[in-house]
């Protein structure tokens, strides 16, 4: 899975890399966790930036706690799923970070790792947006995180890694054009495990609360 991220990398930078404009402003974060907003790309013809709120709320709920309980979504059965299903052919974004966490099962306890590509430079996983119309008359864009199986790397830490998009990928998954989820399904594997690595950090990341370069000291 996917329930903790980093996006430290400036701004404007992060625009550059992916080529939109740089219309948020955003401090850096090291503890990026569910319900939070989050740096989205999305797409309606032309890509732009927007905040998402982590944690999917389907439009058809009446329950708006269910976003808690939805920060991933596993690639094997997006096109199965009813609540992913619609998403996958019409409402994909791009969730921008720079690493995420993910905790080892260590002699009877659990290390957090710090997991990034080896060049720091900032990526996108997969994910998936709906509008959910609350009750009482707001609006909330909600978005969810693509997961699939472990590379190399990954596997000895965890059984699950979130989709990291190449630069190709990324154009397609934005393409509002591309509905057919044969095209779609195959850029949802494993990132290179040459192209990254893992460290130990801080145990100040196991709060959410905690937020600070310290924790991937």
């Amino acid at each position: 899975m996917c329930g903790r991220f980093t996006l430290s990398t400036d701004i404007k930078s992060v625009a550059a890399k992916f080529g939109v404009p740089p219309t948020l402003q955003a401090s850096p974060r090291y503890n990026v966790a569910p319900t939070q907003e989050v740096v989205s790309i999305l797409s309606n013809g032309s890509a732009h930036m927007e905040w998402l709120q982590w944690g999917l709320i389907p439009s058809w709920t009446k329950d708006e706690s269910i976003g808690s309980k939805m920060i991933n979504a596993r690639a094997e059965t997006l096109a199965e799923k009813p609540s992913f299903k619609r998403l996958l052919r019409s409402r994909r974004c791009l969730v921008v970070a720079d690493g995420f966490y993910e905790w080892k099962k260590e002699q009877g306890s659990k290390t957090p790792m710090y997991i990034t590509l080896k060049d720091g430079s900032p990526f996108a996983f997969a994910g998936l947006w709906d509008l959910w119309h609350s009750p009482d008359g707001r609006d909330i864009r909600t978005c969810t995180i693509v997961t699939t199986q472990p590379n190399a790397l990954v596997t000895s830490i965890h059984d699950r890694m979130p989709v990291i998009l190449s630069s190709d990928g990324c154009d397609m998954w934005l393409d509002s054009e591309l509905r057919d989820e044969q095209a779609l399904l195959p850029l949802l594997a494993p990132y290179p495990a040459e192209e990254m690595t893992a460290r130990a950090v801080s145990r100040l990341v196991n709060n959410p609360k905690s937020e600070g370069a310290e924790l991937i000291a």
